[in-house]
């Protein structure tokens, strides 16, 4: 139960200056990178589906299955029907605007669906140095434009899970408004969201702050103009809507109403006080304009809340509360309606930690309720519902409470709840730490139990602050924001547990023996318990140990080379060293505290720290350190080094700021001196991995700017060339937390993310997204097969295209490969839901572990993005392993 997210290192950059601007502005023409070495690689993710909070979920009204998420700091998602999964959109988003993963709205339109807006920025305080942006695409997500704002938006700002701020109106979709916050009112565009100006006639830029007193900014800010709503029974088709309801943070003035298309606008009369409007959502076919009331902004704290109905026709207003006031203390805010069956509306208490959130369904607009679960008699309760975690384990966190509270909860954080506008049966709901949802939510009424279950495949939101790749064991063990870390054995299956015994609510670094890698260390952030964890079994299972005085948080760790020892710098205390377990620590001398601490890979008695510009040794295994001579490094803190396995002394240190020494250094005596490369611009990490193939030294990865490009590059010659091994359409925001290549698999390399959860690539056609190569091809599928194949979308140079394999025999599947030729030469840039090769114009798709069985009568999806150039034919025929399929 997470309720913070993390705010790295990059948030310490300075901040830009908010300008004025113009009344109205155009997007500017992308800007063209420079010509650096690079390669083609695949990226994936290793699974951990989900892993942070889903604020949004926007069904799109007039086409079935077509379904948005947005998060606070992962950037947005789309659903892909036929897979059941979520395909990443703002993977494109640069290391110059990572702000813009931030996602504070999104909006689908309802009149020509392949339109879609997202409103992106994550903080309106200096943590974040950008303003805020329009991003708009008319291809569904695969293709943006961008419309920079005079003003800040904050996705992972307080209030962030009120809205949607952002939307299009439904009866002239050139017309969208956009809700600002920090008293910059309402915002209209009447050109699809190219050029943006305020509204001046809007008369409340709100006045609610969660925490006044702050003088971060953050719990300062006026959480602004939270909701827009259109009543579409009030205009037709290619005219402005005329009646329009806003939110706005003020509780004494919570919702105004504009009837002649945004003209002018009046405070609702009769409305309640004391309370925020979260989410108003309208029932047009009833006339009913519902509405959840809080008296916080959310999403982490809520009191007291009601629900009121508003009837459009009458302006009657009628508390439609599921409880008495005086038995709230979470607030409302998810809440949904049947547009299959009016009036049925459904809400949510997002706040409740304890014991558990509740939904709330009503059949009969608010008259009656019935909770998804309740007591018995105290503390046992009953759910009218089954949850099936069993395709992320971990939701459970290990957890063994005691009645009233069970595991794995239905839920925190629960400010995103939506009904299918197409399928009263389905629902989803967004948590702190997922999206869960339903496909026979009707048997609530039945009195028969719905089965819950995540539907957050694909779905990537953790914030990364570690990796660690040993030579043996599990290849991939990672220190993650707000749910710990993670050891996978396999990275296209989702680990079966977090880091538990203790469970850290962040993990901060992690290191492990470099000759015996089943030990490894962590060390983290608890509110209380201990801060340092140990394993001997290469994470699979831990213990705690023992803090020394004052410690306050997890700082970073390193473990000897034969673990015989660790060095600790914890945040509120001094660095330390242990023999053994930490189970007695002493303060080790001449390094200064916040230090960051890093062992020799080869000799257990040599141990590195840094700090302020200066670079630290001991030679006695962490009890003292001695300041090195070596100048030229970066002044501030924002540094990270490593030591080379295998070679006692050969350290590689990345960091800086644009105003200050910045790039990539290399010693080979220990730190004595650093030498700076030359031809790094800049670099804030720094990996090692196998070498490549007739390479005597491992090969180098780095996230820098090389060549005046920003990216992930590899380096096989230590440092004299570099290569780029990401592209454009896969940059992934701020990636300066961590990197490593793996030491098992030459080109393989794992990225940090500050939200999209870790990422890793290797060269095109080398790899099935699991823990090794391409298997050999599977046996032909028996029986018959059938082939559709769609291009969903297409532009300039590029596509999209989505294809389903039937098996219309009589026998399951097994296991299947999929191949064709293509007759324009077009290639495949990026393929989710299988594993792909290219050759020339020739494919095969093959299946991952998740997906080989298909029953007889059942299929399997997959999609992908590719170039073209002349023409973009369809292939004409193609075979499941030997055998012909049907087209269709």
């Amino acid at each position: 139960m997470r309720r913070t997210r993390i705010l790295t290192a990059v948030l310490a950059l300075a901040a830009g200056l908010l300008t004025a601007g113009p009344p109205a502005l155009a997007a500017d023409p992308p800007q063209k990178a420079a010509a650096v070495a690079a390669d083609t690689y695949t990226w994936k993710n290793a699974r951990i589906d989900g892993g942070g909070f889903v604020p949004g979920i926007v069904f799109n009204r007039t086409e079935k299955n077509l379904v948005y998420a947005r998060t606070d700091i992962g950037g947005a998602y789309r659903w892909q029907q036929p897979t059941k999964t979520w395909t990443p959109l703002l993977d494109h988003v640069g290391w110059d605007d990572w702000g813009h993963t931030g996602v504070v709205s999104l909006a689908s339109d309802p009149v020509d669906p392949d339109n879609v807006y997202v409103a992106a920025g994550t903080y309106t305080n200096d943590w974040d140095p950008g303003n805020g942006a329009v991003l708009r695409s008319a291809d569904r997500g695969a293709t943006w434009r961008k419309t920079d704002l005079p003003f800040k938006l904050g996705g992972n700002m307080p209030g962030r899970g009120m809205g949607e701020r952002l939307a299009v109106d439904p009866n002239e979709n050139s017309v969208l408004y956009l809700g600002a916050p920090s008293g910059k009112g309402l915002w209209r565009s009447t050109d699809a969201g190219v050029t943006w100006s305020q509204v001046t006639a809007f008369p409340n830029p709100g006045n609610y702050a969660q925490d006044p007193t702050d003088t971060s900014g953050y719990g300062s800010d006026n959480q602004g103009v939270v909701w827009v709503t259109f009543d579409e029974s009030t205009g037709t088709a290619g005219s402005p809507t005329k009646t329009v309801y806003v939110g706005i943070a003020d509780k004494d003035n919570a919702v105004y109403r504009s009837t002649d298309a945004g003209a002018t606008w009046q405070r609702l009369p009769g409305q309640p006080t004391g309370y925020l409007a979260h989410k108003g959502v309208l029932d047009a076919e009833n006339g009913y304009l519902y509405l959840a009331y809080s008296d916080t902004g959310g999403p982490y704290d809520g009191g007291k809340g009601r629900l009121w109905r508003y009837a459009t026709k009458t302006g009657t207003w009628t508390d439609i509360s599921p409880v008495a006031e005086a038995d709230t203390y979470f607030g409302f805010s998810g809440l949904t309606v049947d547009r299959q069956r009016p009036g049925t509306v459904m809400a949510t208490a997002y706040s409740s930690w304890w014991p558990d959130t509740q939904i709330f369904r009503s059949t009969d607009s608010g008259a009656t309720w019935t909770k998804a679960w309740d007591y018995t008699s105290y503390p046992t309760r009953e759910n009218r519902y089954t949850m099936d975690v069993s395709s992320s384990p971990w939701l459970t966190w290990g957890a063994n409470p005691s009645p009233p509270e069970q595991t794995p909860k239905l839920g925190w954080m629960t400010e995103a709840l939506e009904i299918d506008p197409f399928d009263s049966d389905r629902m989803m709901y967004g948590t702190g730490a997922t999206i869960y949802g339903t496909e026979n939510l009707t048997d609530w009424d039945r009195g028969t139990k719905f089965t819950i279950k995540p539907m957050v495949r694909g779905l990537e939101e953790t914030a990364v602050l570690d990796l660690a790749s040993p030579p043996s064991g599990a290849p991939l063990l990672s220190a993650l924001g707000d749910i710990g870390g993670f050891r996978h054995t396999d990275l296209a299956e989702v680990p079966s547990m977090m880091f538990t015994q203790p469970n850290f609510t962040s993990t901060t670094s992690l290191d492990f023996a470099e000759a015996k890698p089943d030990t490894v260390v962590r060390v983290g952030n608890l509110d209380s318990g201990p801060h340092i964890a140990f394993s001997t079994d290469n994470g699979a299972h831990w213990f705690g140990g023992t803090d020394p005085a004052g410690v306050s948080g997890g700082g970073t760790v390193a473990a000897a080379a034969d673990g015989s020892r660790f060095v600790w710098s914890p945040q509120g205390a001094g660095v330390h060293v242990a023999t053994g377990f930490g189970t007695s620590w002493t303060a080790s001398k001449g390094i200064p505290q916040g230090a960051i601490v890093e062992s020799d890979r080869v000799d257990p008695k040599t141990f590195y720290g840094f700090k302020s510009g200066r670079f630290y040794v001991s030679t006695d295994g962490g009890a003292t350190f001695t300041a090195s001579a070596a100048t030229g490094l970066p002044a501030g803190d924002s540094v990270r080094f490593k030591a080379l396995p295998g070679a006692k002394g050969d350290i590689w240190l990345a960091g800086g700021a644009p105003d200050g020494a910045y790039g990539l250094w290399h010693s080979t005596d220990g730190g004595a001196t650093f030498t700076k490369l030359p031809n790094v611009e800049q670099a804030d990490t720094v990996g090692f991995g196998k070498a490549a193939p007739g390479a005597s030294y491992q090969t180098l990865y780095t996230s820098a700017k090389i060549g005046g490009v920003r990216g992930i590059f590899r380096s096989t010659d230590k440092g004299a060339t570099w290569t780029r091994v990401n592209d454009d359409a896969h940059q992934w925001g701020w990636t300066g937390a961590a990197i490593t290549g793996d030491p098992r698999v030459y080109g393989r390399v794992y990225v940090a993310t500050n939200g999209r959860g870790i990422v890793y690539g290797e060269p095109s056609g080398t790899g099935d997204g699991g823990t090794g190569p391409t298997p050999t091809p599977t046996p032909t599928p028996a029986g018959g097969c059938s082939v559709t194949y769609k291009v969903t979308h297409q532009w300039p140079g590029g596509f999209q295209a989505e294809v389903r394999l039937d098996n219309t025999g009589t026998s399951a599947w097994d296991g299947w490969s999929l191949g064709w030729t293509f007759a324009d030469g077009q290639k495949i840039s990026q393929l989710w839901n299988a594993g792909h090769t290219q050759s020339g114009p020739a494919v095969t798709v093959q299946n991952t572990g998740w997906n080989a069985k298909v029953a007889a009568g059942s299929s399997v999806g997959f999609g992908f993005t590719g170039s073209w150039s002349g023409a973009n034919t369809k292939p004409a025929s193609f075979k499941a392993g030997d055998r012909d399929c049907a087209v269709t």
